[in-house]
């Protein structure tokens, strides 16, 4: 259960990015709430996460899925440059994602 409670807590880290860029600084403020809210929803189901799972292997999971996830919206959604550089960039976070996954004991 705690895999899924860190893959949706990274998802909603992307949520948060995303809202974030859409809220100007903190000037829109239904952009800004949807901020607050994902973060926060974001961070206690991280914190429920890392009750069973590693410290490093958590946290850094769900850096990488936000990172990778943002990558992503920042492209399709916002226009974002596709160069190859970016694109193995991007490969090797979900590289390393997967082996941290693998390497855990839980």
């Amino acid at each position: 259960m705690a895999w899924i409670y860190l893959l949706i807590a990274g998802l909603l880290e992307v949520v948060w990015a995303y809202g974030m860029k859409l809220s100007a600084g903190f000037t829109q403020l239904g952009a800004s709430l949807l901020t607050l809210v994902a973060m926060l929803l974001s961070f206690g189901l991280l914190a429920i996460a890392m009750k069973s799972l590693p410290l490093g292997t958590a946290y850094t999971v769900w850096t990488g899925i936000g990172a990778v996830g943002s990558f992503a919206v920042g492209i399709v959604v916002l226009g974002e440059a596709v160069t190859p550089l970016r694109l193995i960039a991007a490969a090797l976070i979900l590289a390393g994602l997967l082996l941290m996954k693998l390497s855990s004991p839980a």
